[in-house]
């Protein structure tokens, strides 16, 4: 088995050097002896719209990805923009903010950057901050998990949630 195994890799390995030799594999896709796959969507008419990237917000709404972050910012006292939602974060930053932040019982707005490419950029632009978690508490950019916990620890994040409704602090 394990012979059959390594026979099958080695093939694979040789033909994809032959791919390479013969030039058919451009450089974005075999790079220093690692493919590399674009993520890009070819302007190729023959794209099914299944498969070409879709707009997140609403073409005929007036609100823009900064309009949209402001409101977002204003209208929850806690604000996170986090990989995945409070109820299953797709990193570990964002699932430790998250369970500090639930510490507090205080409501979470939150939004999943990983569906939007161009509201991340937004938040990005937004906060002058480049990554993630980014957690906004009654208007002002706080930072992310590291910041949070810290602030936790310090006792600093108590006195800043102490007059958002519902919080009374999990022993």
């Amino acid at each position: 088995m394990a012979a059959a195994l390594s026979s099958r890799f080695l093939k694979g390995f040789a033909s994809l050097q032959a791919l390479r030799s013969t030039g058919l594999a451009s450089s974005s896709v075999y790079q220093n002896g690692m493919m590399r796959y674009s993520t890009t969507v070819p302007s190729d008419s023959d794209t099914h719209d299944d498969f070409k990237p879709t707009q997140k917000v609403p073409s005929g709404s007036t609100d823009s990805l900064k309009d949209i972050v402001e409101n977002d910012v204003k209208e929850n006292p806690v604000m996170i923009y986090m990989k995945g939602v409070p109820e299953s974060p797709q990193c570990g930053f964002s699932s430790l903010a998250v369970r500090v932040l639930q510490q507090y019982n205080v409501p979470i707005g939150a939004r999943n950057i990983l569906e939007d490419q161009d509201l991340k950029n937004a938040v990005k632009s937004f906060s002058h901050w480049p990554t993630f978690p980014q957690i906004f508490i009654k208007g002002e950019f706080i930072g992310g998990s590291d910041i949070i916990l810290n602030m936790h620890k310090e006792g600093e994040l108590e006195e800043k949630l102490k007059d958002v409704s519902g919080n009374q602090k999990s022993q």
